[in-house]
């Protein structure tokens, strides 16, 4: 990630559900990104993006979304891993396409409507 410290500096300033929907907005675009073939290098980037923004935000969730985020950064450490050959598969970019779908709808239900 280029500028990490810049950009965590700005990302550290907004309020934890800003941060939320945030990450949550990040994992909609792996979401569109993994379907199509031509994005890997997009969809790695921000994968590894995802995963600083997890990091950058669980010392500061409560207890069990905390938990959630870790969980999920777990999975994001995998499918980094195994992107190189995945994303080669369309099978696999749709699984990634799906899941991240469905990580984003996790975390946007911790984001109040007011903060959306």
């Amino acid at each position: 990630m280029r500028n990490r410290e810049r950009i965590q500096a700005r990302y550290l300033r907004d309020a934890l559900p800003v941060r939320l929907a945030g990450l949550a907005a990040d994992l909609g675009r792996v979401a569109s990104s993994a379907r199509h073939a031509t994005g890997g290098a997009a969809v790695a980037a921000m994968l590894e993006e995802s995963q600083y923004l997890i990091e950058w935000t669980a010392a500061e969730a409560p207890v069990e979304l905390a938990g959630e985020l870790v969980d999920l950064q777990v999975m994001l450490a995998l499918w980094r891993r195994a992107w190189p050959e995945a994303q080669h598969n369309a099978l696999q970019r749709s699984i990634l396409a799906v899941q991240a779908k469905q990580w984003a709808d996790q975390i946007m239900r911790h984001v109040p409507a007011d903060a959306r």
